[in-house]
């Protein structure tokens, strides 16, 4: 069994020494071309997760206005951040922010329908918002 699969931390420690001396021929390629592709991808992973809660609560903000909260509210303002953050770090995620508007939307009315009680029916089909109305001040 190897050290990758034995202890991921005490590989990822020898790798990181390995890269720091130049010592090339010594690194554990394969498993550090998968480790890099996986951080890629949880990051991916991580706007979309963010996107699905954002929409969720405003869809919930918007269709359930007298349920309005002071913790769905935080929960907008705390993904908003969390997406800033995260294209900041990332900035050529930027450009897959529309399409992942679109490919997790459908998520998003799914999860409103669960906490609102309200039928899937009752919210639009498509995105009702803007990448600046989700990213923006105004709740």
């Amino acid at each position: 069994m190897s050290l990758y699969e034995q202890d991921f931390y005490q590989w990822t420690q020898e790798q990181a020494a390995l890269l720091k001396a130049g010592t090339l021929a010594q690194l554990d390629i394969e498993n550090l071309i998968e480790e890099i592709e996986s951080m890629g991808k949880s990051q991916k992973r991580e706007l979309y997760s963010r996107l699905v809660v954002l929409i969720m609560h405003m869809l919930k903000w918007d269709y359930q206005p007298d349920m309005q909260s002071g913790s769905w509210k935080n929960t907008i303002l705390t993904q908003r951040r969390e997406i800033k953050f995260l294209l900041k770090d990332n900035p050529s995620l930027n450009r897959i922010v529309s399409d992942a508007v679109r490919m997790v939307y459908s998520d998003s009315v799914e999860a409103a329908s669960v906490e609102t009680g309200l039928p899937v029916s009752s919210f639009p089909e498509t995105c009702p918002y803007t990448i600046e109305q989700l990213m923006g001040e105004a709740i």
